[in-house]
């Protein structure tokens, strides 16, 4: 397993941060996703066997919301 960080804008609320765990949580691979409203941020625990950091930032962008 591996954890990466990525910066994520866009998120205004609760809602916005249960959106993008839901949509990092569902891909194959992922262990835990732990997402911050405060800091902007998601770290993820994840195989990068199964899914990649792109993987990852393309699952938040279709949700609606900026990732780097």
């Amino acid at each position: 397993m591996e954890t990466v960080t990525l910066a994520i804008s866009g998120m205004t609320c609760g809602g916005c941060v249960k959106s993008v765990t839901n949509v990092l949580s569902a891909l194959p691979g992922v262990a835990r996703a732990e997402v911050s409203l405060e800091e902007k941020r998601a770290r993820v625990e994840y195989d990068p066997a199964s899914v990649t950091r792109e993987d990852m930032k393309r699952a938040i962008v279709d949700a609606g919301f900026e990732a780097q």
